[in-house]
């Protein structure tokens, strides 16, 4: 009778966890000193969060151009796509942070003037937030960073920039910034600008162009970031995203680089996603 009772036991908690799902709040907020605002975010948190004391490692996933920390929610099917991958084995039980960068100024860097600085305040102010206010490992060894479009600009803009902070990055049809700069002036954040000097230009091209960061790049980080780099063949941004790919290859940057039959579009990314929750969880992973 009592390994009857131990095995019904058994089958009902096993019922129950494989019935947990993740949860997804989509309206959260935290004030912005540097922003002078309330910026919102989204945030996953895996199915065991609230049975668990466990710390989790932390994805911070980018949206694109229009979007706001609701579009992985809304069109990228976060919360399904999270639970089935972390359910099957195929990632790790993670957080998935989410960041609003579409309201007040668009885009993830610091603009020309120094009037907008949200890289700042992404890494001065909301990762600190984060990372205290929820049970997150926060080390590079358990933070990655995704996104698509321009939010895979950010990908690359901010592990380029803080290599020390980030295992993976894994930006998804990602622009590239300007490739020259000439090429500023077609630059989306460098329009309506007038009157900076040439210094000034140079220095913000070096910062904010993906190839002139990967040229330069010192030998020493070549290996800092575990790269998954995915565009689809028919993407507008195909090329910016091969140039990268070239550059890296000539520099010896270990990547992974991916094209897929698809186009800029959310049926790409959902695609993605799942590809890219079983490479940053290789990285949380020890070997």
């Amino acid at each position: 009778m009592k390994k009857l009772l131990s095995l019904l036991f058994i089958l009902t908690l096993s019922t129950l966890l494989m019935g947990q799902t993740g949860k997804v709040s989509d309206n959260l907020s935290m004030k912005s000193n540097l922003l002078k605002m309330e910026r919102k975010y989204a945030i996953y948190l895996p199915p065991d969060y609230e049975t668990s004391q466990r710390s989790y490692p932390v994805l911070y996933l980018l949206h694109g151009s229009g979007d706001d920390q609701t579009g992985w929610v809304q069109f990228g099917e976060v919360l399904n796509i999270a639970d089935e991958a972390i359910k099957s084995g195929l990632a790790t039980s993670m957080i998935i942070v989410m960041p609003d960068a579409n309201t007040g100024k668009r885009g993830y860097v610091n603009d020309v003037k120094k009037e907008w600085l949200y890289e700042d305040f992404f890494f001065q102010e909301f990762m600190p937030y984060i990372e205290k206010t929820y049970r997150i490992k926060a080390e590079k060894h358990y933070r990655a960073i995704a996104g698509l479009s321009m939010g895979g600009e950010g990908t690359f803009i901010y592990a380029l920039h803080h290599p020390e902070l980030f295992s993976a990055a894994c930006p998804l049809s990602a622009a590239t910034g300007p490739r020259s700069i000439d090429d500023l002036k077609n630059y989306r954040l460098w329009k309506g600008v007038e009157g900076i000097s040439d210094t000034d230009k140079e220095s913000y091209f070096k910062r904010y162009s993906v190839l002139s960061l990967i040229e330069n790049m010192p030998d020493d980080q070549k290996k800092a970031v575990r790269w998954y780099i995915d565009c689809g063949d028919d993407d507008f941004l195909y090329e910016g995203n091969s140039l990268v790919h070239i550059a890296m290859r000539k520099k010896e940057i270990p990547h992974e680089y991916r094209v897929r039959d698809g186009v800029h579009s959310w049926t790409y990314w959902r695609a993605s996603l799942p590809k890219v929750l079983e490479f940053v969880s290789m990285s949380f992973h020890q070997f």
